[in-house]
């Protein structure tokens, strides 16, 4: 125990010296931390803004649902369907008959017909670039899209192909209905249809919808409606029944596919399926990439730092030879001298990496109050005990060899120096 509070009080001395000799040259002290103060910086806001970034993407893509998957048609570049024409491998509404019983990890399904964009007429009013869609009942499930006034589109709808519709508030707006729309009839593609419900507006990517800001109108019909008025390319979107299980839904939906459509064994998949699971891995994968590739660039300040500090401690150790010498004489260890200068070295480093977290703190409420797109930008606490770390790791490794340099000094030669 007498060992060990000895070392302690020799440490406690040798910082309170530091700390004596920073302030006795504030001015070199705060040039010689400055590269250590812009590489923490540098660091620390640098992770931030990715980590804003990241929480940002990764918020939009769960808006959308991490359960949903997504499946459209795709010619193979091998197999016998290489050349076969794209129309002929699109998706037919028949071949999903029983896909929920074969595929227990499926909660519902919806195929979706797109129909690109018409203009959309109701009166002397048309409506340009409207994007029309023909969806099954489950739909507003898998989407997550109630209907605002009125009622959804029922099987009784796309069983019988009415002409029906779902308008969202932007184009219901711009057509000049009223709010309680329900009843109104519109012209699209020559026929007539009447709106049935307001369907809620889709959850846009935030970043997308503050670069953008602009309407999207949207129009829904029956499936079947939409495909008797002409043929259509169809998709289809699933959810499963947590996210958990999107693997094992993906896996049973290409195995029912591959089987409806007449895929032998080792014939390539003429379909796509994705999730938005896998997209989330897939993110989370680059992001790290990212900030480790621009962590380990903007280290290079904190080594420029650790120069800096290893020059001026050397160049301590040069004014300092007579003190070094005296305290020898009086029966300083090396082990002593050692300790006081590398203490002295860790105790810049650290100064720098505080300032340096402070001032990626305050870089990071910059870069979220400028733009809208990181509104979570903050500084991880990894990311500040990372910067703490290397500020140490750098104050050891350039600050050993003045250390070193100063302990091997003679003690007689020391006291001769001028």
């Amino acid at each position: 125990m007498r060992r060990v509070v000895s070392h302690l009080m020799l440490v406690a001395q040798c910082i309170a010296l530091a700390l004596r000799q920073v302030a006795a040259n504030k001015t070199r002290s705060l040039l010689t931390t400055l590269g250590i103060i812009i590489g923490v910086a540098s660091v620390t806001s640098v992770v931030a803004a990715l980590t804003g970034l990241k929480r940002k993407v990764l918020g939009d893509l769960e808006s959308f649902g991490t359960n949903k998957l997504y499946a459209w048609p795709v010619r193979p570049d091998s197999g016998p369907h290489r050349r076969t024409p794209h129309w002929h491998l699109r998706f037919q509404a028949e071949s999903f008959e029983g896909l929920l019983s074969h595929c227990p990890s499926v909660a519902s399904y919806t195929l979706v017909s797109g129909g690109g964009r018409e203009t959309v007429r109701a009166g002397q009013k048309a409506v340009e670039n409207v994007r029309i869609q023909g969806i099954q009942p489950d739909w507003h499930r898998i989407e997550n899209r109630p209907v605002l006034d009125g009622r959804e589109l029922s099987v009784v709808d796309s069983d019988q192909a009415w002409p029906v519709c779902l308008i969202n508030p932007d184009l219901r707006d711009k057509l000049g209905f009223p709010r309680d729309c329900i009843g109104e009839t519109l012209l699209l593609e020559g026929r007539r249809f009447r709106v049935v419900g307001v369907v809620s507006p889709m959850p846009q990517m935030s970043m997308i919808g503050e670069l953008i800001g602009s309407e999207d109108f949207e129009l829904f019909v029956p499936l079947t409606t939409h495909m008797r008025m002409r043929p259509r390319w169809l998709h289809l979107m699933v959810a499963s029944r947590g996210t958990s299980l999107s693997d094992e839904a993906q896996a049973e939906l290409r195995f029912f596919m591959r089987r409806a459509r007449g895929l032998l064994p080792g014939e390539p998949d003429t379909f796509k399926i994705t999730n938005i699971q896998s997209e989330v891995k897939k993110f989370n994968d680059l992001s790290r990439l990212i900030t480790f590739v621009a962590g380990g660039i903007v280290c290079v300040s904190l080594l420029v730092g650790g120069i800096g500090i290893m020059n001026i401690m050397l160049v301590s150790v040069s004014e300092r030879t007579r003190e070094i010498g005296l305290r020898k004489a009086v029966g300083a260890t090396r082990a002593a001298i050692l300790t006081q200068f590398l203490v002295e070295a860790l105790i810049l480093c650290l100064l720098g990496g505080v300032a340096g977290i402070a001032c990626g703190q305050g870089l990071s409420y910059a870069i979220s109050a400028a733009t809208p797109l990181m509104d979570h930008t903050s500084v991880p606490f990894w990311a500040t005990a990372m910067s703490l770390g290397f500020s140490i790791a750098v104050g050891i490794c350039f600050g050993m060899f003045p250390a070193i340099k100063a302990a091997n000094l003679d003690p007689i030669e020391a006291l001769r120096h001028e």
